[in-house]
């Protein structure tokens, strides 16, 4: 539900009923009678309120400490600034500091205060719905990140394996969707195009570099004990035979899922690493209790089969993961 309602600040005990009586025909009022009764306000029903109007002059703190509140906090309520004529050069510093939309002088004049109310109404519904498109647009950037980094994960696991990589990428892939990849957490007003490509560009160079490392210690005796003894030293995680036992899911997913200028450690590489070494079919399995209870990495019986992905595996997993 969009924000609807105006909150009014004052401390005058008549000026708040003569608001609330003149404009709640417009809209649901919320009122306060000092600064820190209007801050606890937006700090428990911010996400209610459209419009902010406060009094300037008021015992302890004046009125813009709490328009300057609301701008750091609650940066898309429309802030109003409500004074005496003999305060108009107060209202102009706090409309040119940016800290209220614009003021309305005391006393009311009906007519006058309905249009200033109405016009911030309209220009918070104008907010509310920017708001919606940026975070329907951010949540595509988001996507398009995950999907471009299996994409890139693909192209260098091509580089460490002799034949075909597709089954281990695969192998790779599924299991990060098991794990609930996510879209990466990105702030994209910190990231520039070009910046966000070279902070890429580093990450996948440090992947490649991490892949190589784990691929030459992991040598060529692939025997099962061997191999999965070698995965749990380098997850830091339990060794079960064959098999491995993880705490958590972040192992399974994190070279995808990371913020963006994070580069990996070694123990984030290693899975894929491993994987695109051993070559083989993994059953990769949440212990009881989903992620809290740990998950299960173990080898599958020599006569198990694995049908080979499909030809299209990489555009399906990007996918499924973006519609999580």
């Amino acid at each position: 539900m969009s924000p609807n309602k105006i909150l009014f600040v004052d401390d005058e005990p008549m000026a708040l009923k003569y608001f609330e009586r003149l404009v709640s025909p417009l809209a649901p009022v919320i009122t306060a009678s000092s600064v820190e009764q209007g801050k606890a306000v937006l700090r428990e029903r911010g996400g209610e309120i459209a419009v902010l109007v406060s009094d300037q002059r008021m015992p302890g703190a004046h009125g813009n400490e709490l328009l300057r509140f609301a701008r750091e906090f609650h940066p898309r309520i429309v802030r109003m600034l409500t004074t005496a004529y003999s305060e108009i050069g107060e209202a102009i510093e706090a409309i040119n500091s940016g800290e209220i939309y614009r003021y309305i002088t005391k006393p009311w004049e009906l007519g006058s205060l309905h249009a200033d109310l109405r016009n911030a109404l309209e220009l918070a519904e104008l907010r509310n719905e920017r708001d919606h498109l940026v975070r329907e647009k951010l949540l595509v950037q988001q996507q398009q990140l995950l999907g471009s980094r299996l994409a890139s994960l693909a192209m260098l696991g091509a580089g460490f394996v002799r034949g075909d990589s597709s089954a281990a990428m695969h192998r790779y892939a599924r299991a990060a969707l098991a794990a609930g990849c996510s879209v990466p957490a990105t702030p994209w007003h910190q990231w520039d195009h070009a910046g966000l490509l070279q902070a890429e560009a580093q990450r996948g160079i440090a992947i490649a570099q991490g892949l190589g490392r784990w691929q030459a210690e992991f040598g060529e005796d692939r025997t099962p004990e061997r191999a999965f003894a070698l995965l749990a030293q380098a997850l830091g995680a339990q060794a079960q035979g064959p098999g491995v036992r993880l705490s958590s899911a972040a192992p399974l997913t994190a070279l995808l899922d990371a913020a963006p200028g994070e580069m990996p450690q070694a123990a984030e590489t290693a899975w894929l690493a491993w994987l695109l070494w051993w070559d083989a079919p993994v059953q990769v399995q949440a212990s009881a209790g989903g992620d809290a209870g740990g998950w299960t990495l173990q080898a599958l019986s020599a006569d198990s089969t694995e049908p080979a992905p499909p030809h299209d595996w990489l555009e399906r997993m990007i996918e499924q993961m973006t519609e999580v």
